[in-house]
């Protein structure tokens, strides 16, 4: 067809004219933008990530540590229940455990309250009921085995004997 044998609408449902060198440049770097602020998230999500998995590991970690020591601090405890003659010996027997107490409370490690205290599930284990009068309904009376806490994780429960 002859431009000049075009009638006005064929003008107007002509094809507009390809998109121009810069529109296809923004295109482009918005999508490469878009690309860039997506791999920035993902980045800062993974080291959030990685930083919440290896304090937790820490944690885990330690606790497990501890666990494995309980038995060697409950076997002093008994070393110094029973009578010695050596009182030097008792006395280093002592020092030790005080040692590796200390080393427990410097890992964030307490002892779980028991004897007078108010029994509770999620610290103590209840292996037996004596009725006491002088003490009150759910009170711990006595302890069998100590209990330990590494922050608000319990690593062993309190064995104990409750009043009912």
């Amino acid at each position: 067809m002859d431009k000049e044998n075009v009638t006005p609408i064929e003008e107007q449902t002509e094809v507009p004219a390809e998109k121009t060198e810069l529109e296809v440049l923004k295109e482009e770097k918005d999508e490469l933008y878009d690309k860039y602020l997506r791999t920035l998230a993902e980045y800062d999500n993974f080291r959030k990530r990685s930083q919440r998995e290896k304090d937790a590991i820490y944690g885990d970690a330690t606790t497990e540590a501890v666990k494995k020591l309980l038995p060697v601090l409950d076997s002093f405890e008994r070393a110094l229940n029973y009578e010695c003659k050596d009182e030097e010996f008792k006395k280093g027997i002592a020092l030790i455990q005080n040692t590796l107490k200390e080393v427990f409370d410097s890992m964030g490690v307490k002892e779980i309250p028991d004897v007078g205290e108010q029994f509770d599930p999620n610290l103590h284990e209840a292996v037996m009921h004596t009725e006491d009068p002088a003490y009150g309904e759910n009170v711990i009376t006595d302890c069998y085995r100590k209990g330990y806490m590494l922050g608000d994780k319990v690593i062993r429960f309190s064995m104990v004997i409750v009043a009912n």
